[in-house]
């Protein structure tokens, strides 16, 4: 594929990395020298200095013969502007980040599409809404939902009590035939390699496992992973970002006792003003006396997402100490997640990851309509809509030559989910969500093509 990406910035340069890897065909513009001269000299890109709404830039670009243009500068204006005007000169496909949600809360007034705009990201929007998913799920250390929970992922990091501990995959399906779960894919306790989990796949402690679950499944997961579902109902949020504020916002909405620190005088004041039902306050959450102050030890979860890294790693782990159920801390930098877990926070998000899931799903073959990859896993999950053409329409799934790098990890059929095994048959119009590594990707699509 050839695609434009406009922004050199964190989320820019994380895209265009991931799919330099995948050999597509990457232009990547910015008005700032510097922030492609790295770009340039360690990607496999071409990369454009300049304006990206110059009708000039974009078509020494080749916008014409583009499949995809992404528009992710730092300006909401620029990245609408460049999709309208890629729309006109030829490009398949636009993708603008905004920052503005209301943008997003009334598609139905406005028709971006018929602007020239396919779809609308924001980086923070998908981190709030992740943070969310999280509370909802405490247990979990990585959580994604297909059709509106019709089938959940689920992570956790399997503890000694789990009954399937030492146990085959076969074996433990023996053992709890009426389970409505399957693994899909797991990574051992120090390494870096991702398994696609097949029946002789022994599970092991500590084993960072993803299972497929249909709604009714969850508490069954729960008490196999040997997991406590908690109610979190007090929070503690550590910056006062758009992820914080947008945090903040949902949170109070859902009828979460929310507190909020942050530093900043005149912003505490704004955010006092724009959450009325959360409590602000203007302080350094860094100092545990303030945190202790502010009764940390009886909150249920304390979330960091300030602009630092070490700040929100730091703090959670002092959270972490004061015993409490969930922590979760927002990181820019990638090499963090392989840590998480051996330093004892729950969870670590990051927006680019985020924002490069909800992209992906362009990049891909087959009509796929969502994508999640997962936390410092190689591995993608994958859902596709079974079209009248595809070689896996009327096949049941023991019938398919599917890759051992994937899985069929569930379908939903009419709108509900279906841990599908075997003798399952799939249908044209089924939801079919696939697990698999990158060396099965290509084989995947050309099935669901």
């Amino acid at each position: 594929m050839k695609i434009i990406i406009a922004g050199a910035g964190e989320v820019g340069f994380h895209l265009a990395k991931l799919l330099s890897y995948e050999s597509q065909d990457i232009t990547l513009i910015d008005s700032v020298k510097e922030s492609l001269a790295y770009a340039d000299s360690h990607l496999d890109i071409r990369v454009l200095k300049g304006d990206a709404t110059s009708i000039s830039l974009l078509l020494e670009a080749q916008v014409e013969k583009s499949d995809l243009v992404i528009g992710v500068t730092s300006s909401e204006t620029t990245n609408i502007t460049l999709c309208l005007l890629a729309k006109q000169l030829g490009c398949k496909k636009t993708i603008a980040r905004i920052s503005n949600t209301e943008f997003k809360k009334n598609k139905s007034l406005v028709d971006f599409k018929k602007l020239g705009i396919d779809e609308l990201i924001s980086p923070e929007e998908l981190a709030a809404e992740e943070i969310q998913l999280l509370l909802n799920q405490s247990a979990f250390n990585d959580t994604y939902e297909f059709e509106e929970g019709a089938l959940i992922m689920c992570g956790v990091s399997l503890p000694k009590s789990a009954p399937f501990v030492g146990k085959t995959v076969k074996e433990a399906a023996q053992i709890f035939p009426e389970l409505n779960f399957m693994p899909i894919a797991l990574q051992r306790t120090g390494t870096q390699f991702t398994i696609i989990p097949r029946g002789d796949t022994v599970f092991q402690e500590e084993d960072q496992v993803y299972f497929i679950t249909a709604k009714e499944g969850v508490s069954e997961l729960y008490k196999l992973t040997g997991m406590v579902k908690r109610d979190i109902k007090n929070v503690m949020i550590l910056g006062g970002s758009k992820v914080g504020y947008k945090t903040a916002r949902d949170l109070c909405k859902n009828k979460f006792n929310v507190k909020l620190i942050e530093i900043n005088k005149e912003k505490a004041f704004d955010l006092a003003e724009e959450l009325p039902n959360a409590l602000i306050i203007n302080g350094d959450g860094r100092n545990v006396e303030l945190l202790d102050e502010e009764s940390l030890s009886a909150m249920d979860a304390f979330i960091a997402v300030t602009g630092n890294s070490e700040t929100n790693i730091m703090s959670c782990l002092v959270a972490k100490s004061k015993n409490i159920k969930k922590t979760i801390a927002m990181v820019e930098n990638m090499d963090y997640f392989q840590l998480s877990h051996s330093i004892g926070i729950d969870t670590l998000i990051n927006k680019k990851l985020l924002a490069a899931n909800n992209i992906f799903r362009y990049i891909r073959r087959g009509e796929v309509v969502a994508l999640t990859r997962l936390n410092n896993l190689n591995a993608e999950i994958l859902e596709f809509i079974v079209k009248s053409g595809s070689s896996v329409n009327g096949k049941s799934i023991k019938e398919l030559d599917f890759p051992k790098d994937a899985t069929i990890g569930g379908v939903i059929k009419d709108g509900l989910g279906i841990i599908a095994l075997g003798d399952f048959k799939i249908e044209e119009g089924d939801r079919v969500v696939v697990c698999c590594l990158p060396s099965a990707i290509p084989k995947i699509e050309k099935m669901f093509l």
